[in-house]
C-alpha cells in the first residue's frame, strides 16, 4: 500500500537566480555570456554571483535592501542583479547618463544602502557621496575604485576574498526584484517595483512572440542594460537558459553591430527602426553569414520603407513590433511580420498574458474604432511605484493600470496609438493627435524623422508644430511648402503652424523620442521672438 511520505516537498520556484544555479548544473560549460569575444559560462557566473552576494551580504546588504547598479553594459551587470537577488534584496538599475544630482535622488528614494559602480563612473558616485559618504556605506568598483571615494573596493578583490555563498535565493515570486525609474518627463522619476512573477510573464510574453523554442538561442542585448528593453530581453535568456550577448555602450554603429551578430551566430536582436534602416542600407549586408530568426523593433513608428527594406534584407526572418512600458515588465501588444504593411502604423494585438481595456476619462469602454486611454491588468503588471502611494493609487483608479497612452482599435482587433494621454494637442478645443500628423509629415521625400509638439497660441491655446530632421542637410523641406503638402492631407486645425528644423530629435535610452525638451525650445523661441517685436 503506498504511504504518503512525512518528507517536506521541496519548494519549487522559478526565478532567474533560480535557474542561473540550475543551468550551472546542466551546462555548467556552455556560454551564458559573451561579451568582447570572451564568455562567462553558466557555471562561472553561478560562482561569481555568489561570491558577490557573499561579498555584499558581508557587508550589510540584507533582504529587501536596495543596492543601486550603475553600469554600462558589461558581465558585471548581471553579475551583480543574480548576486543582489540572490540575497532577497532588490537591484536598482541607474542610468549612467544621469548627473549627480539626479543619481542623489534615486539613491535617497531608493533609500539605497550600497552601489555598485565602474571605474569611469566612480567620479558621479563621489559628487554623490559629497558630505554624505555613510549614506552609501558599500560601494564596490568594476576597476579601479581610488576616484570613488571612502570605502571603495575593487569588485574582482572582492570576489577574491569571498567564498560562495550557499543557498537558492528568493523563495517568493511575488516579492519585488527590481525598481525599474521612470525617466520623469512630466516630474520626478517614479520607481516602478517589478517583480520575478512581472519578468516571468514577460519570459512566457517573448517565447510566443519570438519563437523561442530551440536550444540554439543567442540574443543580443543592444539596449543600455539599465533600461527595461534590455532587462526584458536578458531575463528570459536567464530564466531559459540562452546565450546572452551583450551590445558595448556607445554610439549606434550598423558595421560593429553587423560584425557582432554575424560573429556571435546571434538568433534575435531588437532596434528602434532608424538602427533597422541604418543596417539594412549597410553595404556589407549581403556579404554576411547571419544567423538571425527573428527581428525585433520598437519604441518609434517604423515607416513603410523600413518595413519594406527590412523584409528585402532579411527574407524569411520573422519581425516582430513589440510595445509596452516600463510598468509593464514591458511588452504588452506584439505585431507580426506578416501584419507589419498590411497594418502599417500599428502596434499589434494585445500578448495573452496581459488584460486590456481602452476607456474614457470616466473608465467606460470606447466603442472600436473610437479614441481611448489603453489600461492594463494582469501578471506582468508592477506592484506598484516605490514609497509614493498616491502616484500608485491614481496609475491603478479603477482597478486597472492606466499607460496615458491613446490608442483606437480597428475592426480586426489591431491597436493603434494616436498619443500620449500628456502629448496631445488641444487647440481651439479640438484634439489634434500627434501620430496623425506625424504619419503625414513623414510622407514629405525630403523628411527623415518628425516630432510634433504644441505650442502656446494666443488664439487657439495652442497650435501643432512639427519639428523634422531631414534626408540632406543641405536641402531642408520649405516650411510653407510642408505646411500645403500637409493641408492637402490632413484637416485644416491639425497641419502644422511651424516647422522646426534639427540635424537630430532628442532621444532616451529605449530610442523613443523625447518632447519636452523640444516642447521648452519652441516656447522660448516664441517667446524671445516675442520679446524681439516687443
Amino acid at each position: 500500500m503506498h504511504t504518503q511520505s512525512s518528507t517536506p516537498t521541496p519548494h519549487t520556484r522559478l526565478t532567474w537566480v533560480d535557474q542561473v544555479s540550475k543551468h550551472a548544473r546542466s551546462r555548467p560549460d556552455q556560454a551564458a555570456l559573451r561579451f568582447r569575444g570572451e564568455s562567462t559560462t553558466w557555471a562561472q557566473l553561478d560562482e561569481r554571483t555568489r561570491r558577490l552576494s557573499t561579498a555584499l551580504q558581508a557587508r550589510g546588504v540584507g533582504a529587501g535592501d536596495r543596492v543601486l547598479v550603475l553600469l554600462t553594459n558589461r558581465p558585471e551587470f548581471v553579475e551583480s542583479l543574480v548576486a543582489i537577488n540572490r540575497l532577497g534584496a532588490i537591484a536598482v538599475p541607474v542610468n549612467f547618463r544621469l548627473v549627480a544630482d539626479e543619481v542623489a535622488f534615486l539613491s535617497e528614494n531608493s533609500g539605497s544602502c550600497a552601489v555598485v559602480v565602474e571605474e569611469s563612473l566612480t567620479s558621479l558616485v563621489a559628487k554623490v557621496r559629497a558630505g554624505k559618504e555613510d549614506s552609501l556605506p558599500c560601494l564596490v568598483v568594476a576597476g579601479d575604485p581610488a576616484g570613488a571615494g571612502r570605502g571603495a573596493e575593487a569588485y574582482d578583490d572582492v570576489l577574491a576574498a569571498s567564498e560562495p555563498l550557499p543557498g537558492d535565493g528568493p523563495q517568493d515570486l511575488s516579492a519585488c526584484a527590481l525598481i525599474m525609474y521612470t525617466s520623469g518627463t512630466t516630474g520626478l522619476p517614479k520607481g516602478a517595483m517589478l517583480t520575478y512573477e512581472n519578468l516571468l510573464g514577460q519570459t512566457l510574453t517573448l517565447v510566443q512572440a519570438f519563437r523561442l523554442f530551440r536550444e540554439d538561442e543567442i540574443g543580443a542585448v543592444t539596449s543600455p542594460m539599465f533600461h527595461i528593453a534590455a532587462v526584458g530581453a536578458l531575463v528570459p535568456n536567464l530564466i531559459l537558459g540562452y546565450t546572452s550577448v551583450i551590445t558595448p555602450t556607445g554610439s549606434f554603429d550598423a558595421e560593429a553591430f553587423l560584425d557582432l551578430i554575424e560573429s556571435e551566430k546571434a538568433t534575435n536582436a531588437f532596434l528602434v527602426p532608424t538602427q533597422w534602416q541604418a543596417v539594412c542600407a549597410s553595404p556589407t549586408l549581403r556579404e554576411r553569414t547571419l544567423h538571425l530568426r527573428n527581428l525585433a523593433w520598437g519604441a518609434a513608428p517604423a515607416t513603410p520603407s523600413v518595413l519594406r527594406a527590412m523584409a528585402e534584407a532579411f527574407p524569411g526572418v520573422d519581425n516582430v513590433c513589440t510595445f509596452g512600458q516600463t510598468e509593464m515588465a514591458p511588452v504588452t501588444t506584439v505585431l507580426t511580420g506578416e501584419d507589419a504593411i498590411r497594418k502599417i502604423g500599428s502596434v499589434g494585438r494585445p500578448v495573452p498574458l496581459v488584460d486590456v481595456r481602452v476607456v474614457d476619462p470616466m473608465m467606460e469602454d470606447v466603442k472600436p474604432g473610437e479614441i481611448g486611454e489603453i489600461v492594463y491588468r494582469g501578471p506582468q503588471t508592477m506592484v506598484g511605484y516605490w514609497q509614493n502611494p498616491e502616484a500608485t493609487a491614481d496609475a491603478f483608479r479603477g482597478g486597472w493600470f492606466h499607460s496615458g497612452d491613446l490608442v483606437r482599435v480597428d475592426e480586426d482587433g489591431f491597436y493603434f496609438v494616436v498619443d500620449r494621454l500628456k502629448d496631445m494637442i488641444i487647440s481651439g478645443g479640438e484634439n489634434i493627435y500627434s501620430a496623425e500628423v506625424e504619419a503625414v509629415v513623414a510622407d514629405h521625400p525630403k523628411v527623415k524623422e518628425v516630432a510634433l509638439v504644441g505650442a502656446p497660441h494666443p488664439k487657439w491655446g495652442e497650435t501643432p508644430v512639427a519639428i523634422v530632421v531631414p534626408h540632406d542637410p543641405a536641402d531642408p523641406p520649405v516650411e510653407e511648402d510642408l505646411i500645403r503638402f500637409c493641408a492637402e492631407r490632413l484637416a485644416s486645425y491639425k497641419k502644422p503652424t511651424q516647422v522646426v528644423v534639427l540635424a537630430e530629435l532628442p532621444r532616451n535610452a529605449s530610442g523613443k523620442i523625447t518632447k519636452p525638451p523640444l516642447r521648452q525650445m519652441v516656447v522660448a523661441q516664441r517667446e524671445e521672438a516675442g520679446s524681439t517685436a516687443g
